[in-house]
């Protein structure tokens, strides 16, 4: 079932009642939908989830439901915390779980995990492919995400990747400078092992800029697609092979080096 609402409230009632009587759905369902993160409300001239069941709705208030039980039903991948440096922490995100959320929910982001885990505001900072895996950093107030994001989406960020590709690729450090969607894009290729058997190769992949699949790209123009990209190459039951293994940079809150994993070894 998927169905979406825009309600405006008529007189002072719960959130939860006043869902539940327009969807026809029980309290308990409306009540696991707002915890996941699929209702909204404006709440300070702003729109916000609203994940309080209970929450006394005054005439006037505007309230969201997007409700799709197949998205709702889904059990999200547990990240890893890395180490928790106070103003942000640093995570190891799994296959398959998203970066933050949808207004369908957002209880299969990392964003969501961090804040119940951490029980602090969490705000995002860069982004990777749900499909992919890896290292990601995630802030803990407005003007640390600010800096940081600003630092990522520069050039001041060391960006490794590890991927398998299909095919023996052959690489040395070789840069890929193919634009993406009219922008400039440079990505640099260095070949760790070949599987002739299985015919693919492993590869460390460092980034230069930040465009949207830009590693994915780049190298199935190669005509070595990822092993499991379904958007660029064939899909595969063991998913998308590319995961962020190395993140280095000044950090523009302390302005102390910072080093998060490993360069894969060449």
């Amino acid at each position: 079932m998927r169905q979406t609402l825009n309600l405006t409230a008529q007189q002072p009632q719960l959130a939860v009642d006043l869902l539940a009587e327009a969807s026809g759905l029980s309290k308990q369902r409306i009540k696991d939908a707002m915890a996941k993160g699929a209702c909204w409300w404006t709440s300070k001239g702003k729109q916000v989830r609203l994940r309080k069941a209970k929450r006394s709705l005054q005439p006037g208030t505007r309230v969201q439901l997007f409700y799709d039980d197949q998205v709702l039903a889904r059990k999200p991948q547990v990240p890893t915390l890395i180490e928790d440096k106070g103003r942000y922490s640093v995570w190891h995100k799994p296959h398959g779980l998203l970066s933050q959320g949808s207004q369908w929910g957002d209880h299969c982001s990392l964003l969501r995990l961090a804040e119940v885990t951490l029980k602090k505001p969490c705000f995002l900072v860069h982004r990777l492919d749900g499909e992919a895996a890896g290292l990601m950093l995630v802030a803990h107030d407005s003007k640390a995400a600010g800096a940081l994001s600003a630092l990522f989406s520069g050039r001041d960020v060391t960006k490794v990747y590890q991927a398998e590709v299909t095919g023996i690729l052959e690489a040395d450090d070789q840069v890929i400078d193919v634009a993406l969607d009219g922008k400039p894009s440079v990505s640099r290729v260095t070949t760790l092992e070949v599987d002739e058997e299985r015919n693919t190769s492993k590869v460390s992949v460092a980034i230069e800029t930040g465009r949207k699949h830009q590693i994915r790209r780049h190298l199935a123009g190669l005509g070595h697609p990822i092993v499991g990209d379904r958007l660029y190459g064939k899909p595969d039951r063991t998913g998308l092979q590319l995961e962020a293994v190395y993140l280095a940079f000044t950090c523009p809150l302390t302005q102390t080096p910072q080093v998060f994993g490993s360069r894969p070894e060449q």
